[in-house]
Formats: C-alpha cells, sequence, structure tokens
C-alpha cells in the first residue's frame, strides 16, 4: 500500500534530518494538515486527543516547531495573542486577511501586489528575503452586522 502523499513528505523530511519517524508524529501532521486553516497548538492538541490520548500538549508544541524548521509549516502571529500554524509544504506564497471582529483568516494571492513589492524593493535598491502581507478589518459578516448596528 503507497504512502499517503503528505505522509512521505513527512518521512522524507524527518529522515533527512536523522530523526526517528514516529507514530505520534505522523498522527499530529496528519491531524494538523487535515483541519484545513491556521490552527493553534491547543487545537492540534484536542484533535490528536480524539485518537491517542497519550500525546501530551508539549509533544504537540516540539512538533509543530519541527514542521516549522523543516519548512513544513510556519507559525504566524495574528494579533491575537495566540500562535497560529499554517501548513505550507503544498501551497505557494499567499498574504492574509485578518477579521479583527470575528478572527476569520482568508488567504489570499495577488500576483500584481507581488510584483509591485519587487518593484519597491528595487527602487529602493532592497533584495526582498521573505515577507508577509497581513491586512487587518472586517470580513464581510462582521462589517454587515456592524453595518446594521448603525442603521
Amino acid at each position: 500500500m503507497r504512502a499517503q502523499p503528505r505522509t512521505a513528505v513527512l518521512k522524507n523530511q524527518i529522515s533527512k534530518n536523522h530523526l526517528r519517524f514516529t507514530r505520534q508524529r505522523q498522527q499530529i501532521f496528519k491531524a494538523f494538515t487535515g483541519m484545513a486553516r491556521h490552527v493553534t497548538a491547543e487545537e492540534v492538541y484536542r484533535e490528536v486527543q480524539k485518537k491517542d490520548h497519550r500525546v501530551g500538549l508539549s509533544t504537540i508544541y516540539r512538533t509543530l516547531g519541527l514542521f516549522c524548521r523543516f519548512g513544513l509549516a510556519e507559525a504566524r502571529q495574528f494579533g491575537d495573542g495566540h500562535t497560529r500554524f499554517d501548513p505550507v509544504y503544498d501551497k505557494h506564497h499567499h498574504d492574509h486577511l485578518i477579521c479583527t471582529e470575528c478572527g476569520e483568516i482568508t488567504e489570499f494571492e495577488n500576483q500584481h501586489i507581488e510584483r509591485l513589492q519587487v518593484q519597491v524593493a528595487r527602487r529602493h535598491r532592497f533584495v526582498i528575503r521573505e515577507h508577509k502581507l497581513e491586512l487587518y478589518g472586517l470580513c464581510a459578516s462582521c462589517h454587515g452586522r456592524a453595518s446594521e448596528r448603525k442603521a
């Protein structure tokens, strides 16, 4: 039976870094990548606990840290006091819209913005190594509710 593509990605990174491919790391990766949103370590912990009560929260934090080190995840701060993790092993660069009311995070890609950033950097003789664009405001639902309250 063939390994799932995401399991193969994890196995490859684990072996490249001379670590053991453990059942716990596999469970955490499967839960983390299956949640399809930016998640906290606590949310991953609750998901893993449904299948294995022996995995502790500190193991989740350490393992998510490994995933970040291996380039499988990114840790993000969106101004709400929580570190959120984003699986990035199978994604292109993307930016974020963050609702300051409900906390919804929407990913987006825009090539015009990407080109503009390169132009600005070039104009200032600046070399971009990495970047992130986060726009904070109200999602459509929260904006609608705010408009209704004003009316």
